[in-house]
């Protein structure tokens, strides 16, 4: 089974590209997606007990945790301290079901894939890039986001430069969906002719 490492900074069409794999038949784990279930399950109470009233029915309200760690270096260390152990259990569940299930390819999508040292499990890295006004245009759009936030979010990510310096492949999101997923077509095929 091999395994592609997806990542890229926010704002670059990561989780769009996730899911243009994901019609290619490969599997895709989610990052972002297993700490929403973390903060939904038990974490949730250790997470409070850390961060008092971050929590609502049971839930960490994600909003107010980043609101409380967001330029807090050893706030953001407590919780990382956390968090992160737990993201690789689901991560490792979901590989060993895949490799018994006898999948090809799987995608682990990881925003801070460099950052957390997590290339090293990877067998390719693909970065998702698009140059730095369209990235700053796309996160300023979100709901909440703000310059402020958005400049804290990329103090902690490594730069784009570097992301593709150290990938294998580049998925280019500035240049329209079809060229994107062309792009993950020719990945795919460049990485089965090297299995081969």
């Amino acid at each position: 089974m091999l395994i592609i490492g997806l990542t890229g900074s926010i704002g670059m069409g990561k989780s769009t590209t996730a899911e243009m794999f994901r019609a290619e038949g490969a599997s895709v784990y989610n990052s972002d997606q297993a700490v929403h279930d973390i903060y939904r399950g038990p974490a949730a109470a250790r997470i409070e007990a850390l961060f008092p009233g971050t929590t609502v029915d049971g839930a960490v309200d994600r909003a107010e945790l980043a609101a409380r760690v967001l330029g807090d270096a050893e706030a953001l260390r407590r919780l990382e301290s956390l968090v992160h152990p737990l993201v690789l259990e689901k991560r490792q569940e979901f590989l060993e079901e895949r490799r018994r299930r006898g999948d090809k390819f799987v995608v682990l999508d990881i925003p801070l894939l460099f950052e957390t040292g997590a290339e090293s499990q990877v067998d390719a890295i693909v970065v998702v890039s698009a140059p730095e006004d369209v990235q700053k245009s796309r996160v300023l759009a979100r709901p909440g986001m703000t310059a402020e936030k958005f400049a804290a979010i990329s103090a902690k990510q490594l730069p784009d430069s570097e992301k593709r310096r150290r990938a294998d492949f580049v998925v280019h999101t500035d240049r329209g969906l079809d060229a994107a997923r062309e792009e993950v077509r020719s990945i795919l095929r460049a990485l089965a002719d090297r299995e081969r």
